[in-house]
């Protein structure tokens, strides 16, 4: 099935193919702890579980927005495992994996489904100034590998792309009383995938399997109330890739293409009185702009529940106010 799967490819046309790859990314896993100002209580370990859905029917190719029929409205369902570990009140631990399906409406191509990267992050809370509102700098460091050996350059059905990650990121808050602005920024390494091909093409030919695989940065932006039940939150995110390319016009995406995206969104989370401890989160996304990447649009929605290590009489206490 995969190889003629594969076939189907190479026989596509415009290189709209490429595309899917920015629905795949795990978007669930921002619900909470590595993008936001919040720390987990030492001894106390935060886990759940995400499901998030996302689809797109149109696209811009280099920078023209165009759609094709011959793929219909591409979506990609996940479902993700993720926990955060509270070390002390300064440094926290999280971690998570997803589980990646995806499905063109049209055609005759065949989705992908398979675990895709495990991610870790340590998070640390650098500063913490109070006066009239709390002014926090988090410092943040992550890493990802692929878990299985899902392939990558076969596109648009890939789950990932293969490739494992350094990440470092500075996030900015200030509160003041239930009110509250975050910006973040984040740089990501990649490492070079190997493609099943002995030669291939990006604007020269390459006599060679190993693909240079070109870093990003991303920017986001957050604000909105936060209180100990209730967070409610308007965001912004900006992803640049740093190098690659466009896909050519009738030719085949790459793993190493440039994309950009601009997405807009906002987020929930609540935390339940009459079970300490567990909580609701979800939220939702879109693409206003973007280079080599579908107009996604996407939901997540997921249940976290906090468990006290510490030994202590007294429960488990949720993260949902900004530092414990």
């Amino acid at each position: 099935m995969l190889m003629f799967s594969v076939k189907l490819i190479k026989r596509m046309p415009p290189a709209l193919l490429l595309l899917l790859l920015l629905v795949l990314r795990p978007s669930g896993l921002r619900a909470q702890t590595d993008e936001d100002a919040i720390m987990m209580t030492k001894n106390n370990f935060c886990i759940g579980g995400v499901y998030g859905y996302s689809s797109w029917k149109n696209y811009w190719e280099g920078t023209f927005k165009r759609n094709n029929a011959n793929l219909g409205t591409v979506s990609t369902k996940m479902v993700s495992l993720m926990g955060t570990y509270g070390v002390n009140r300064k440094f926290n631990v999280v971690i998570g994996a997803p589980y990646i399906s995806t499905h063109p409406s049209a055609g005759v191509l065949h989705g992908m489904k398979g675990i895709q990267d495990l991610s870790l992050w340590l998070k640390w809370l650098a500063l913490e100034e109070k006066g009239n509102g709390t002014f926090s700098v988090y410092a943040l460091g992550g890493a990802s590998i692929p878990l299985t050996n899902y392939i990558a350059d076969y596109l648009p059905m890939a789950i990932g792309l293969h490739s494992k990650t350094l990440s470092g990121r500075v996030i900015v808050d200030y509160q003041q009383g239930n009110l509250f602005a975050t910006a973040s920024g984040t740089y990501t390494w990649r490492s070079n995938i190997t493609v099943d091909e002995t030669s291939y093409y990006t604007t020269e030919i390459h006599y060679t399997n190993q693909v240079q695989m070109p870093d990003f940065w991303s920017l986001n932006f957050r604000t909105g109330y936060r209180s100990d039940r209730l967070i409610a939150e308007a965001t912004v995110s900006k992803m640049t890739t740093i190098g690659g390319f466009d896909i050519r016009k009738n030719g085949m995406p790459f793993p190493s293409n440039q994309m950009n995206s601009t997405m807009v969104g906002a987020d929930f989370k609540y935390t339940f009185k009459a079970v300490t401890g567990l909580s609701l989160v979800g939220g939702g996304n879109t693409t206003v702009d973007g280079r080599n990447v579908g107009q996604a649009t996407g939901f997540d929605l997921g249940v976290f529940y906090v468990l006290d290590f510490s030994h202590k009489t007294k429960k488990a206490v949720s993260p949902s106010t900004k530092t414990k």
